[in-house]
């Protein structure tokens, strides 16, 4: 009787993690829809998060010199920051067929 109630544990153990992988697969199905395009939603954010930032720069009420330079780099910085999936540099392109090396001159 000892093995029945043991198989049985078993089984209910087995039914809850597939139960548990359904609904956590569900959720992310329902989070991560497909065709949804991450990159445009991080430049959509960016875009957001420094405009709120701006506007509370240009709340700082300033008295001295040196506070209105640093609004102005601040928002100097903000307008000119790169966009999030742009890479620091740009790749070389990469030719799809391979050139031989130049012939040194003493070979004719």
């Amino acid at each position: 009787m000892q093995h029945g109630q043991w198989l049985s544990k078993q089984t209910e153990f087995a039914m809850f993690l597939v139960v548990r992988s359904i609904f956590w697969l569900t959720v992310a199905f329902m989070v991560i829809k497909p065709g949804f395009d991450f990159s445009t939603a991080a430049n959509q954010t960016m875009a957001a998060g420094s405009q709120v930032v701006a506007q509370q720069i240009q709340s700082i009420e300033c008295d001295t010199l040196q506070c209105v330079g640093g609004k102005a780099v601040i928002s100097a910085a903000l307008s000119s920051s790169p966009s999030v999936g742009s890479p620091m540099h740009e790749s070389p392109a990469i030719s799809p067929v391979p050139f031989p090396r130049p012939r040194p001159d003493w070979a004719g």
